[in-house]
């Protein structure tokens, strides 16, 4: 054998043996996040799986079903909350990582219609909902456990309008639910976030619901207790990094600075 083969055999065997110590450096991250965060998320899986050669598992649902799961013992690394009360009771049953929890992104909530022209209408206390409706339903997320249905109830009720249609609403799962009813013309009008808005093609915005009539819309993000991987650590500094903040941007959302 001459040299050179000698030296490109070595090679390929070095090659061999360091293979396997690669791809064990690869691993996965499980991400429970917020169905409200389903656009944004599609876009930083790619892009997370690309910079760092992770795999990113995005498990999407209302929030509240979501904290549920990691109260059972799910296996997610990682979670985005749409509000920060359920955050709050798993941090205070001690599934959430000490020190790992930070206020990722802020939202707002809209009135949708369905199509693509309906007229605009000015949210108020004198607002007439049930006349708007005639007869039809208000799509909302779960009023009582999802945070976009938390949040419209609590403008609603703020604004003096929630006892007045508070039967006129059909609740969905989670906030994506809700656009969709909207979205097949199954219910005329819905609230959901404004990020959810610009999702869908066949809605229209017609009216911001005020700032100060619900809680500040925030999404806290956070380790789950149980499992510390350097792709976890990946993933949670690619979240405050300039691709995720680009991302979270494109989709409508307000990233929050620190």
């Amino acid at each position: 054998m001459s040299r050179s083969s000698a030296r490109r055999a070595i090679s390929a065997m070095l090659a061999a043996a360091l293979l396997p110590a690669t791809v064990a450096q690869a691993e996965s991250v499980t991400v429970f996040a917020a169905a409200s965060m389903t656009n944004a998320m599609q876009e930083i899986e790619e892009r997370f799986e690309a910079a760092s050669g992770h795999e990113l598992v995005v498990s999407l649902a209302g929030s509240s079903a979501l904290a549920r799961q990691i109260q059972q013992g799910a296996p997610a690394d990682v979670f985005i909350s749409a509000n920060p009360g359920w955050m709050d009771r798993l941090e205070s049953e001690g599934l959430i990582e000490e020190g790992t929890r930070f206020d990722l992104l802020n939202n707002s909530i809209v009135l949708i219609a369905h199509g693509r022209d309906a007229a605009p209408v000015e949210i108020g206390p004198d607002m007439d909902m049930a006349g708007l409706l005639d007869g039809g339903r208000l799509a909302m997320a779960m009023v009582d456990a999802v945070p976009a249905g938390i949040y419209g109830k609590a403008s609603l009720a703020s604004l003096g309008l929630w006892d007045g249609i508070a039967r006129e609403v059909a609740q969905a799962d989670n906030v994506r639910a809700a656009l969709a009813l909207v979205a097949a013309g199954e219910a005329p009008y819905g609230i959901v976030y404004a990020t959810d808005a610009a999702a869908s093609d066949n809605v229209t915005v017609v009216a911001t619901f005020p700032a100060d009539s619900h809680p500040p819309i925030v999404y806290p993000a956070a380790d789950v207790e149980g499992r510390d991987t350097e792709a976890e650590t990946a993933f949670m500094e690619f979240l405050r990094g300039p691709e995720a903040r680009a991302a979270f941007e494109r989709q409508g959302f307000i990233v929050v600075t620190e």
